[in-house]
């Protein structure tokens, strides 16, 4: 059934409020010093690099940025152009992690005074991010950058999605390391977090999507309320 107005204001509304949320998970586990999330830990890295003037969420921006520019080169004809509205969502999705650190940090000064302190907000971000994440899956109307490089090179290898994405996360996580040792000469936003991040995000995602799933349902409740209302 084709997605009517309402359907699909309804459906990128709860995507928005499910980056939002993402966007703390991000803010916590960073002010948690435990290492972030796979997906983060490069742009972390780098605007801890001093004389760098980019926030997190501006170098956010440019990751998701590049990953559009490679889906393109890596699909080329097969690449829907509907996926270009991951450009819009990549940049409210990078002022959102900005404006989520400022308020973590900044306004609400939240921090830790031992490391069960730092895993209570380590947890609390992960499972945020995977509540995040969730709503992304359950919008289904685009998804973020990060995952769309993961489908890109799933639709032009045998590879499974599944193991890209593990691959991915591998590389990235190497990559953050890498900066980490060439501009600050140790490694930072890598720890024993950013291993339980990548572990149990996807778990917790399998469980929140059972409740939260419903509303695909009234989702499309409302393209067929629409639709009767016009008969």
């Amino acid at each position: 059934m084709k997605r009517t107005v309402r359907e699909l204001v309804a459906r990128w509304t709860f995507l928005i409020v499910g980056l939002f949320i993402m966007a703390f998970g991000i803010a916590l586990s960073i002010v948690a010093d435990l290492g972030t999330s796979p997906l983060s830990s490069p742009p972390y890295v780098l605007s801890c690099v001093p004389n760098v003037k980019w926030t997190v969420g501006n170098l956010t921006i440019m990751m998701h940025c590049i990953f559009i520019i490679s889906q393109i080169l890596i699909l080329r004809k097969k690449y829907q152009v509907i996926q270009l509205l991951q450009l819009p969502v990549a940049f409210i999705f990078g002022y959102m992690n900005d404006f989520a650190l400022y308020i973590v940090k900044d306004v609400c000064n939240i921090t830790y005074n031992n490391y069960a302190q730092q895993w209570i907000l380590c947890m609390i971000g992960i499972v945020l991010v995977a509540i995040g994440v969730s709503a992304e899956i359950i919008a289904d109307v685009v998804t973020l950058a990060g995952e769309g490089i993961d489908v890109a090179i799933s639709q032009v290898t045998p590879i499974k999605f599944e193991t890209i994405k593990v691959i991915m996360d591998v590389a990235l996580v190497t990559l953050a390391a890498i900066f980490s040792w060439l501009f600050l000469g140790k490694v930072v936003g890598v720890r024993e977090g950013t291993l339980a991040s990548a572990i149990l995000v996807g778990v917790i995602v399998n469980y929140i999507n059972i409740p939260l799933g419903k509303l695909d349902d009234w989702f499309k409740s409302l393209s067929r309320k629409e639709i009767q209302e016009e008969a």
